[in-house]
């Protein structure tokens, strides 16, 4: 598993790393690791899973 830095995430993802950093934040996504100077670290595959997940259920709530 390599672990990406916000940057990278919101990169892959084409989101900003403003966003990573809120949904990290308020638990909508998971850190996989927070380094000792505190910089957070995600798994791609996971953190697409869970937004996958958020966007479903915005829809069902939508509709």
């Amino acid at each position: 598993m390599r672990l990406l830095s916000s940057g990278e995430l919101a990169k892959e993802l084409g989101i900003s790393r403003r966003s990573i950093s809120r949904y990290a934040d308020e638990g909508l996504i998971s850190i996989a690791l927070v380094t000792p100077g505190g910089k957070y670290r995600f798994d791609l595959e996971t953190v697409r899973e869970e937004l996958r997940k958020l966007a479903e259920k915005h829809r069902r709530e939508r509709d």
